[in-house]
């Protein structure tokens, strides 16, 4: 709600946040390359983005050959021209989005500069940079970090439009609107359109709501869209047979049709789940973030809804809207509200230099020193049992987690303001790099997928020889580590003349009745992206996994 904090009260000097930071969030980012994708989504967009960058029909999207209507196609093209530059790798796949992810920071950094001063978009930046769900979507890699960075960087543009009436500022935050429409549909328009309407209608600038430069701006998105448009017409509206308009998809059903009931897709989620999620991944500085949405909004109602000109809400604005549209829907996902993460960052950013800086909320900032401490010490701990007991990680990276430890209590222990920033800096980015490098990887040792499908590229099996029996979404990541598409079967019969089948206990013991086989590769395989407490302890890990077997076909048994 505010512009540039006031200098009243005890007033603080703000160190300077060094470039030097956000290297090191860069880096953490880049050692999640070496962790291989999860099952289900990213390693679904893992196997359409290596299948796109074999063929040559790059408007349209399949998955495992079959059609795709689910998302639009920019994660895929970016992913596949990545392929094409570095090979099918996780590096080639992951390098797009963290690339993205980087230039989300530096367009927070901007409009949080613009919005305030040079001190709060650095914070604001620094915030985004270190919380939990970036690393999250640096690593478990969907669309949401693409639409993010095409969101901020539309907000940006236009916020910079707002207040110098350049026409090149709001064509460019046009052209983030198209783009970020063709990487998750409409939610990359309605955000800043959210944005500047609570702005605009909290400072009565009616005159902004209709502008001759409008009608530029959408002929922008419109040309931008029709290569999407093209690939959705031919491969759906021109079929009548398969009985659904991509177009209408798009442009409705996906998005505006969760609102409405239009949409099948339903899990019976509600307006708190998003906010419950953001518990976690907003880490750590959510309980900060949802304290400033709360001073900002009881500012608003005792200023009778009127903003100052130097005023803004556009970020506060934007993320309460933001979120009751997506709160609205009738099928929603964690990563969801990701979308909204740098108008978060900003508002937290914004907040905290008023306390700092500006000597507000004494009471708050008194609080909130050990209660940050607090989480980070929780957040230690959690990383600790995860690696020294859960998932044993070995001497070596215990040594290095002591390290970095020490390094983080001789901090702790320091007389000075600021530590409550640089502690929930440093803390998030201790536990992602230890998270990343240590757990990440043993955990993807209990997805078949992946494990199976290097085994059968390291050894030159052909993968025409092979098929997955009764596996279902077990092996995702199958394809694209095999570097080829493997069909998967419930019927026994389909099998054929392949020599290679895997499966798990069910199938085995089908198997065993009609062929003679003996084993290549066997593992244990668990869906790791929804953890458990008896998976996590290793007394009860055994009852939670489940068998898979590579077997090869000898032939048939007698009388078969």
């Amino acid at each position: 709600m505010h512009g540039v904090p006031p200098m009243t009260g005890p007033i603080y000097i703000m160190p300077k946040i060094p470039f030097w930071i956000f290297l090191i969030a860069a880096f953490v980012y880049f050692t999640g390359v070496r962790v291989d994708t999860m099952d289900v989504d990213a390693s679904q967009y893992a196997e359409m983005s290596l299948s796109m960058s074999k063929s040559h029909t790059p408007l349209q999207l399949y998955d495992r050959g079959a059609d795709y209507l689910d998302k639009p196609p920019f994660l895929f093209w970016v992913n596949a021209v990545s392929m094409r530059a570095f090979g099918a790798n996780n590096f080639a796949y992951k390098l797009p989005s963290i690339l993205f992810a980087l230039w989300a920071v530096f367009a927070t950094y901007r409009l949080a500069k613009l919005l305030y001063d040079e001190e709060t978009g650095r914070l604001s930046a620094l915030l985004l940079a270190t919380c939990q769900g970036m690393f999250l979507m640096t690593n478990d890699v969907r669309c949401d970090t693409i639409l993010m960075a095409w969101v901020v960087t539309a907000v940006w543009q236009l916020a910079e439009w707002s207040r110098s009436q350049r026409l090149g500022n709001l064509l460019w935050g046009c052209v983030a609107i198209g783009f970020g429409m063709m990487t998750k549909g409409p939610i990359a328009l309605m955000v800043p359109v959210f944005c500047f309407i609570s702005d605009w209608s909290l400072k009565r600038r009616w005159n902004m709501f209709f502008k001759p430069q409008y009608l530029v701006g959408i002929a922008i998105i419109g040309i931008l869209l029709i290569p999407m448009c093209i690939g959705l017409y031919t491969q759906y509206d021109m079929h009548p047979e398969k009985k659904i308009s991509g177009l209408r998809f798009f442009f409705w059903s996906q998005s505006f049709g969760r609102i409405t009931g239009e949409s099948p897709w339903k899990n019976g989620a509600d307006m708190s789940f998003l906010l419950l999620n953001m518990l976690w991944s907003f880490l750590p500085w959510i309980f900060l973030f949802v304290t400033a949405m709360a001073v900002n909004v009881v500012e608003l109602v005792k200023n009778r809804f009127r903003l100052a000109a130097n005023g803004e809400w556009i970020t506060t604005g934007g993320f309460l809207l933001s979120y009751l549209s997506l709160g609205s829907s009738a099928y929603q996902l964690p990563h969801y509200i990701f979308v909204a993460f740098p108008l978060a960052a900003i508002v937290t950013g914004a907040f905290l230099t008023r306390m700092l800086r500006g000597g507000e909320y004494p009471k708050v900032l008194k609080f909130f020193k050990p209660f940050q401490s607090a989480i980070l010490l929780l957040l230690f701990f959690a990383l600790c049992l995860l690696t020294c007991y859960c998932f044993p990680a070995g001497p070596v990276v215990w040594a290095a987690l002591a390290i970095c430890l020490v390094f983080w209590f001789r901090i702790f222990f320091r007389k000075h303001h600021e530590k409550l920033i640089t502690l929930g800096v440093l803390g998030s980015i201790i536990v992602n790099l230890f998270i990343s490098n240590a757990l990440y990887p043993t955990l993807l040792t209990y997805q078949a997928g992946n494990t199976v499908g290097r085994f059968i590229k390291d050894k030159g099996i052909p993968t025409q020889s092979v098929i997955s029996y009764k596996m279902h979404d077990a092996v995702v990541a199958l394809h694209f580590y095999a570097q080829d598409l493997i069909p998967g079967t419930d019927s026994i019969k389909e099998i054929g003349a392949r020599t290679y089948v895997l499966t798990m206990d069910e199938g085995l013991h089908d198997l065993q009745q009609r062929y003679r086989l003996s084993p290549v590769y066997t593992g244990k395989l668990f869906k790791v992206s929804e953890l458990t407490p008896e998976f996590l302890n290793p007394a009860t890990r055994d009852k939670e996994l489940r068998n898979y077997y590579l077997m090869h076909i000898e032939g048939k048994t007698v009388g078969n």
